[in-house]
């Protein structure tokens, strides 16, 4: 399994696969061009402990045109917003939740995600919240990809996606992992299978240490929608690594690291 996940797509592959695309799923929009129509970003629910803290957040979505350029929108609500998407290869797209009204910003919170077009459902592009790690790594991929100059057959458009997620279900794969996929470190695991392929092996938590914090009991709610919140019965002790993690409570924002900690109170 490996190496396994990648998959080669020579040149008279990618043209086979272009026409099944234009003669299977998107008739319509390939008449003329490898762009179809627009299609509607079909956005999750949010967790119970994210709302009864912060309501309804606002979203960022960030995607990249039938052109190859970046496009970002801001939504309100539900969704509905229309997108173009090119159609010849896979695709990510992210929403990012965030309320500027507590002070956090489109990146705090984790994302939803999709990859086309592999989560598209009619005219529909269904984004969950297990989709985000696959939309992040795909970014996180293209990026390491630039960085070390990849070659084409590590190039996230040519990972075996269904593949991967299916080794969320494979009870031999971490189960810290697997119960909360964002303990991962994606950008590593991204640079490494560049670097040398893919390996579940590395699908592990990130190191982290426990930081004391004069705060409030709790609930605490953090940034991973698939993450229980924290109750203390006293003290609260945080999980904590270099980067910043944020924790949100009745009483205020926390952000937190191996270093130090500081708390907004609302």
């Amino acid at each position: 399994m490996q190496n396994g996940v990648f998959c080669h797509i020579n040149n008279m592959k990618s043209y086979i696969f272009a026409l099944v695309l234009c003669a299977g799923l998107f008739p319509a929009g390939c008449r003329d061009s490898p762009v179809d129509p627009e299609y509607v970003l079909k956005l999750p629910d949010i967790p119970q402990g994210w709302q009864a803290v912060l309501g309804e957040p606002k979203w960022q979505a960030e995607w990249f045109n039938d052109r190859g350029l970046k496009k970002t929108a801001i939504i309100h609500g539900t969704g509905g917003i229309e997108v173009s998407l090119l159609q010849t290869q896979a695709g990510a797209v992210l929403a990012l939740p965030f309320w500027p009204e507590k002070g956090i910003r489109p990146g705090v919170f984790r994302p939803a995600g999709a990859i086309f077009p592999f989560d598209v459902s009619g005219k529909a592009v269904v984004l969950s919240w297990r989709g985000g790690v696959d939309a992040v790594l795909f970014r996180e991929l293209a990026s390491a990809g630039n960085t070390a100059g990849s070659a084409g057959n590590r190039l996230p458009q040519n990972f075996d996606w269904p593949r991967f997620r299916l080794l969320f279900d494979d009870p031999a794969l971490n189960a810290e992992v697997r119960g909360d996929p964002w303990l991962a470190d994606w950008s590593g695991i991204a640079k490494k299978t560049v670097q040398s392929g893919f390996d579940r092996r590395r699908l592990v938590p990130e190191t982290r240490g426990m930081l004391k914090v004069s705060a409030g009991t709790g609930p605490w709610i953090g940034t991973s929608p698939f993450a229980a919140p924290l109750l203390f019965e006293s003290d609260p002790v945080f999980p904590v690594r270099p980067d910043v993690d944020t924790w949100v409570s009745e009483e205020g924002l926390l952000h937190c690291n191996t270093e130090t900690w500081i708390l907004h109170k609302w």
